[in-house]
């Protein structure tokens, strides 16, 4: 089994949070030392193949990042996808915004998916920001909007936010096959 590949991927999937060692170890099912080995594998096969990326060991966990000496390409990148907002970021706004403070996770659990790319995002374009972590296992980072999202929305206050409806659970079921325009 590759576990520097999977490792790499789980360093992904963690985005800004991170990973500790033990934490890598309970899901690949290894002992912390042989974790540690690999972990050390994959950041010398990263820097041997001139990657993109590396892996930093920052606040006791590991997090897969860009190199620094590449940072003009990437503020370029985000100048030019600056001009507006996927409704993929809008629909993590929202919901950072109704309910600020949020982790990562919780966003990723209500969006379904992954959002380690957008919140990024996001944070770049300082329209949201860290407010803190958690004391949960991990500590997960918490976020928030930023006043330049209230300016950019045109909003005072949480208050200001429109209101959402909500979803009544009808147990009544609807068959998807009949409709009023059957011929008879």
């Amino acid at each position: 089994m590759d576990y520097t590949a999977i490792i790499e991927g789980l360093l992904f999937l963690s985005g800004d949070e991170g990973l500790s060692a033990e934490d890598i170890s309970l899901i690949i099912e290894l002992k912390e030392e042989e974790t540690k080995q690999e972990i050390n594998k994959l950041i010398n096969k990263l820097e041997e193949h001139k990657s993109g990326l590396k892996i930093e060991f920052l606040g006791g966990l590991y997090k897969l990042t860009t190199r620094p000496e590449h940072l003009s390409f990437y503020q370029k990148m985000i100048e030019i996808d600056d001009s507006k907002l996927s409704d993929a970021a809008l629909e993590t706004l929202a919901i950072i915004a109704y309910n600020e403070p949020i982790t990562r996770a919780k966003i990723d659990d209500l969006r379904g998916v992954s959002t380690s790319h957008i919140i990024s995002k996001l944070k770049a374009r300082e329209l949201i920001c860290s407010l803190g972590r958690t004391e949960d296992p991990g500590r997960p980072m918490l976020y928030g909007v930023t006043s330049i999202f209230w300016d950019h929305f045109g909003l005072k206050s949480k208050e200001e936010l429109p209101c959402l409806n909500t979803y009544e659970d009808n147990d009544e079921e609807i068959d998807l096959y009949q409709s009023k325009f059957i011929e008879e």
